[in-house]
């Protein structure tokens, strides 16, 4: 892999306008698509920018021990590296990116780090407990659950989402969080924290991810319900919704033709690399965030204000 990118406005190409957006934009990606979710990012184009060299740990997670669901890649990669780097393990559950998680790996221990990977099927409850077993014997202790994985679908119109499609995003979105969390609740303790990955989409209401969008408008209502309930043990829950970042999740979902304008029509009127949304995750996961449970952080360049 090629860590060598250069950071800023200068790395992204200029493109004329699409008809999205009367001015000129900048766009992270030529047009691309991949067949199967969640998506490959050994395969994207450019790779996506998951690490930023100049950020430097100060020991905010030191001695802490994440689990974080499908960081072997997108933004759960940037998650996992981002807490090494403040001074945590991480354990890594992923369905079958074998190769990405692989580098993830690598990549955690060229920095020092410990990860442990995890293969298998969220969607099965038996593999949250394996997850669970699994941390505590090698780590200990449980202090952070990031449930970051996710499948999504393109659709035209609600008539087109299959029976089968509504199943797996509901069982992969939503089923799998709830029995992670359940698995993993009795292991928190006191200044814990909980992150839910919700999406913009939830907000303006994709039409093209219903059932999608269904599923992280649920997350929003689990992790209210969910704050509210552990608020007097002092177990922080908390959601991040991204706006489009550059991950396997847009060319495994989207047409190409679709990918060059993503991004485009946020207030910034750009997409984001990974690495942007890491210092999220780290000020969720500390004590930086110390009276912040319930909340939805909105990361998105600008394409939802309020």
């Amino acid at each position: 892999m090629d860590f060598d990118y250069h950071f800023g406005n200068d790395y992204y190409k200029y493109c004329g306008d699409t008809g999205i957006k009367s001015t000129i934009y900048k766009i992270l990606a030529p047009e691309q698509s991949q067949d199967e979710q969640p998506g490959m990012e050994y395969l994207m184009d450019p790779l996506p920018i998951f690490d930023n060299p100049n950020y430097k740990g100060s020991g905010k997670l030191k001695d802490k021990v994440a689990i974080i669901t499908g960081g072997d890649s997108g933004l759960g990669r940037t998650c996992a590296i981002f807490m090494v780097k403040e001074g945590a393990k991480v354990v890594i559950p992923y369905k079958d990116e074998d190769k990405d998680a692989m580098d993830t790996k690598k990549y955690i221990e060229s920095l020092n780090g410990e990860c442990l990977l995890l293969k298998g099927d969220l969607r099965n409850k038996e593999f949250a407990k394996e997850i669970v077993d699994s941390t505590l014997k090698r780590f200990g202790k449980i202090n952070i659950l990031v449930n970051n994985a996710g499948v999504q679908y393109q659709q035209d119109d609600l008539t087109k989402i299959t029976e089968e499609q509504f199943e797996e995003t509901m069982k992969v979105n939503i089923y799998g969080m709830f029995y992670l969390t359940k698995e993993v609740l009795p292991h928190l303790h006191s200044k814990d924290s909980i992150i839910n990955l919700s999406s913009i989409t939830t907000f303006y209401g994709d039409p093209q991810l219903i059932d999608y969008v269904t599923t992280k408008g649920a997350i929003v209502g689990f992790t209210r319900s969910l704050a509210r309930n552990l608020a007097l043990k002092n177990i922080r829950v908390n959601a991040i919704a991204p706006g489009f970042f550059w991950t396997p999740l847009q060319p495994a979902c989207w047409v190409k033709e679709k990918i060059p304008s993503l991004g485009s029509d946020a207030a910034m009127a750009r997409g984001a690399m990974p690495y942007e949304l890491g210092p999220t995750f780290i000020y969720l996961a500390s004590d930086d965030s110390s009276y912040m449970t319930g909340q939805v952080l909105h990361v998105n360049g600008g394409q939802i204000m309020g």
